[in-house]
């Protein structure tokens, strides 16, 4: 038993308990705050909206969400190590211009392509951050160009835009449906179920969480941080670069413009679903309820239909500042109860 836990059992005086409910409520509204966000705003704009509650509007939010989500699984995990992953939408790029270009050779090809190249461009990443001891902002910001530039060599400086069959499997993978809703979405279910059984149930997910705390004390126990370290990033990259095959199979083409911006949609996404971005707590489930809830809202600007695009930017970008400057206040109010 801890210093900490020894203090909490000895004292049993009203005060004590009074602020230890205060913890474990400040705990809670940081880790599950986003989802009760999402039920309330869902409810609000069903009551508001007559086009918001129907299966269309929800096939149209879930698709729209799940390129995003896959992206964020990734991001979480490295998030939650105390690292940062800037290069996650010029990858998410090149992963649909390559799914694009290996398509040529069928879908398998169009499919592992993007797979491995943006898992290799992550494989640097981790390396350079985990082994050469380099700032992973600094690092993966070169990552960022440097993607972008591969992209922009294999499409001519952006001139040339690939189509891909809509009769071929990859495509018919992107654009197809099973019970009601798109294939993408059902694969971002499993990825993110997968995702909860390692970082909740493996030693891998654990050490994350130990290396996210403290790197040191995670060295001294004895975890393989480098190695895993490394291994976190391979799976962002692999990750982005999957999401942006779906999206090229889903829009049937390898556009060379997307994914401006999605790295720091995908922190946002991330740090509203309650991961700290200072590492060693943070949730999938909380991730996934923090995509769906910016979807949400843009969709219920759509709905509005009165504010244009640059305010769109501006409601999300303060909705965003609101919830990271109460996800830090409840931190500190968390952390000064542990200290005691």
């Amino acid at each position: 038993m801890t210093a900490t836990e020894q203090a909490r059992t000895t004292d049993d005086s009203p005060a004590a308990a009074e602020m230890t409910r205060k913890e474990w409520l400040a705990g809670l509204v940081q880790r599950r705050g986003s989802v009760v966000v999402l039920a309330l705003l869902a409810v609000v704009a069903s009551f508001s909206f007559d086009a918001f509650a129907t299966l269309g509007n929800a096939q149209n939010v879930t698709i729209q969400s799940a390129f995003l989500a896959i992206v964020a699984l990734g991001m979480t995990l490295v998030i939650i190590s105390g690292g940062i992953d800037l290069s996650v939408g010029s990858v998410y790029a090149l992963g649909g211009v390559l799914a694009a270009y290996g398509n040529q050779w069928g879908g398998i090809v169009g499919l592992l392509l993007p797979l491995v190249v943006c898992g290799a461009i992550g494989l640097l990443n981790g390396f350079l951050v985990a082994y050469g001891r380099l700032a992973p902002f600094i690092v993966t910001l070169a990552t960022l160009l440097g993607a972008r530039g591969l992209l922009l060599a294999i499409t001519d400086e952006g001139a040339t835009t690939r189509l891909m069959p809509r009769e071929d499997w990859l495509t018919r993978l992107g654009q197809g449906t099973f019970l009601g809703f798109g294939i993408p979405v059902w694969i971002t279910v499993v990825l993110f179920a997968v995702g909860v059984v390692v970082l909740q149930r493996t030693r891998f997910g654990h050490s994350v969480f130990a290396i996210g705390g403290s790197r040191e004390a995670a060295t001294l126990m004895g975890l393989p941080v480098a190695r895993n370290t490394m291994l976190l990033y391979v799976g962002s990259g692999i990750t982005a670069g999957l999401a942006g095959a779906l999206a090229a199979a889903y829009s049937a083409s390898g556009v060379t413009i997307v994914g401006e911006g999605l790295e720091l949609e995908a922190i946002a996404a991330v740090v509203i679903g309650g991961t700290l971005l200072t590492g060693g707590a943070g949730t999938v489930g909380g991730t996934l309820a923090g995509v769906l809830l910016l979807r949400v809202i843009q969709n219920v600007i759509n709905q509005i239909g009165t504010l244009s695009t640059h305010l769109q930017s501006v409601v999300s970008g303060a909705f965003l500042a609101v919830v990271v400057a109460v996800q830090a206040y409840l931190s500190r109010a968390y952390l000064r109860g542990g200290r005691r």
